[in-house]
């Protein structure tokens, strides 16, 4: 029997992109996750960035439940043993985080979750290797760039990275990435906007998902 960790990693390797986002308004927090739904996300990352990332969170869980019941719900930016139990015990299916924290990944181990740290160097993807990341997060993207994964991609024969931050909806660029050998990207801004957040612009959000899957689909 496959575990749920092996499907939700199978759903992004599919969908070739980790969408993420936090909002301190739990209406529109909803209103986007409902949109990149119906756009055809199937795996999300909610971020533990402000205040409300908890409530707001949970809030997500039990629309998902009601709605989206083939959504896998992940909650990323989690550095510290007691926001994984936290988010845990929300609800989340999956967790991902800026940093190597062997803690959270002993957390995430114990209950067979997959756990997704941030790297920016040979060693702390060494490190996260040795806790048992199946998937590593480049980060940040925009600072390392393609030819970083090119370069350490050999010397760590079968491991799966996601770049994040800085990629863009742009067919140049996502093949690039994908080139060099990661297997999906991660995308913040560059998808969810200040503006569509603020100005509530979810038909643009609708189309801008529905375009970075395409060319996902067809940079991969």
């Amino acid at each position: 029997m496959i575990s749920n960790k092996h499907k939700i990693l199978d759903a992004i390797l599919e969908q070739g992109m980790l969408p993420l986002f936090y909002q301190d308004s739990e209406e529109g927090s909803v209103e986007i996750l409902r949109t990149l739904y119906k756009a055809g996300v199937r795996v999300f990352e909610y971020t533990n960035r402000g205040k409300s990332a908890l409530p707001n969170f949970k809030k997500l869980v039990e629309i998902r439940d009601a709605e989206m019941p083939d959504l896998y719900l992940g909650i990323g930016t989690i550095k510290t043993p007691a926001d994984a139990n936290a988010f845990i015990q929300a609800g989340t299916d999956f967790i991902v985080a800026p940093i190597v924290n062997a803690e959270v990944a002993d957390i995430a181990n114990k209950i067979n979750m997959l756990w997704i740290p941030g790297c920016m160097t040979p060693t702390e993807i060494s490190i996260a290797q040795a806790n048992k990341a199946m998937l590593i997060k480049i980060f940040p993207a925009n600072i390392l760039g393609p030819d970083f994964i090119s370069s350490i991609k050999d010397l760590f024969a079968g491991q799966l990275f996601m770049p994040t931050g800085g990629v863009e909806i742009d067919e140049n660029n996502l093949k690039t990435w994908f080139k060099a050998g990661v297997c999906a990207v991660g995308m913040g801004s560059k998808l969810i906007s200040k503006d569509v957040m603020s100005k509530g612009l979810y038909e643009e959000l609708f189309d801008s998902t529905k375009l970075a899957l395409a060319l996902i689909k067809k940079s991969k």
